[in-house]
């Protein structure tokens, strides 16, 4: 099993329902690049028969994934189809990311806000729910290469590992803001924050400053940013629940359930339950699996 102490991983099985297999193993950051990253993973997908499956990604932070093999096909809504690349780059989501995907090996990366200061650079608000081709992209570029190196031999999750890892130590930079964005993150996980007057209070800092951090290193106003951990709180519950039900889940910070449903219908542009009758193969697996495996289901809710 993971250990958070010692950064060590685990290898782990999870069936994704009758149309797939997945396999998934989970990696932590090395201490020097602690705060900078939700986890490392390396996921094989199989589908089974021919074809692919569909799939919607939940907002999250930013992300990089590398694919051999198939390569997805994804949206976010109001953005063109991304088609056929191997290394796809997402900014921090407040939308759905639907995806189309065959059987791939794949190695994500998971950005937290001080992890897209010193690696990506630019601000998170250029890029928030935007899906790229992370080799055509300059700020992304000079990670292409992985693409092509991470499976250009035989499969071998510790090799590979090292590569991402020595990759990212190589484009690491200062970031002056370090303490006040780990400050702001801390506060904007914790659940019992709900407002931002006692967001920027909890960060020391002004109302105004605190507007320009998150939308630079965040990608986001502060108050999207709590709405959208009060939302995902719900929907991460709801996703782990085997018996599936909105009602039993709804965080306690909505006045009620039809203000839930507003709020869905604001980030997932549908329903709760026309949400959940489109079915997750891939997405429900994964956030079970990171749930047992890292004690938390959904990246937007891992503390820095």
């Amino acid at each position: 099993m993971y250990d958070a102490l010692t950064g060590t991983a685990s290898k782990l099985a999870a069936r994704a329902g009758p149309q797939c297999s997945i396999d998934l193993r989970f990696f932590a950051a090395p201490p020097d690049l602690e705060g900078c990253f939700t986890t490392f993973y390396r996921m094989e997908l199989t589908v089974h028969g021919e074809g692919s499956v569909v799939d919607h990604l939940q907002p999250e932070w930013g992300n990089l994934r590398f694919f051999s093999n198939s390569t997805p096909d994804c949206r976010i809504h109001g953005t063109p189809t991304l088609i056929g690349t191997d290394f796809v780059a997402t900014g921090p989501s407040s939308l759905p990311l639907r995806f189309e995907l065959g059987t791939t090996r794949m190695w994500g990366v998971g950005l937290f806000p001080l992890g897209w200061a010193k690696f990506v650079g630019i601000p998170a608000t250029e890029l928030a729910n935007r899906a790229v081709a992370g080799a055509s992209h300059p700020a992304f570029s000079a990670f292409a290469p992985l693409a092509y190196d991470l499976f250009r031999g035989a499969p071998d999750d510790e090799s590979e590992y090292a590569m991402l890892i020595e990759a990212l130590r190589a484009r690491a930079r200062p970031v002056r803001d370090e303490a006040a964005i780990r400050a702001v993150h801390a506060a904007i996980v914790d659940a019992e924050m709900v407002s931002v007057v006692e967001l920027a209070c909890r960060a020391g800092m002004a109302a105004r400053t605190l507007e320009r951090m998150c939308r630079r290193h965040f990608g986001f106003s502060p108050k999207l940013l709590l709405r959208r951990q009060r939302l995902m709180r719900t929907l991460a519950a709801f996703m782990v629940d085997p018996a599936r039900n909105w009602s039993k889940v709804i965080d306690g910070r909505y006045h009620d359930q039809a203000h839930f449903v507003r709020e869905f219908q604001q980030f997932f542009l549908m329903t709760p339950s026309e949400y959940a009758a489109l079915g997750h193969p891939v997405l429900s697996a994964f956030m079970a699996e990171r749930k047992r495996i890292l004690g938390s289901p959904a990246q937007t809710l891992d503390r820095p």
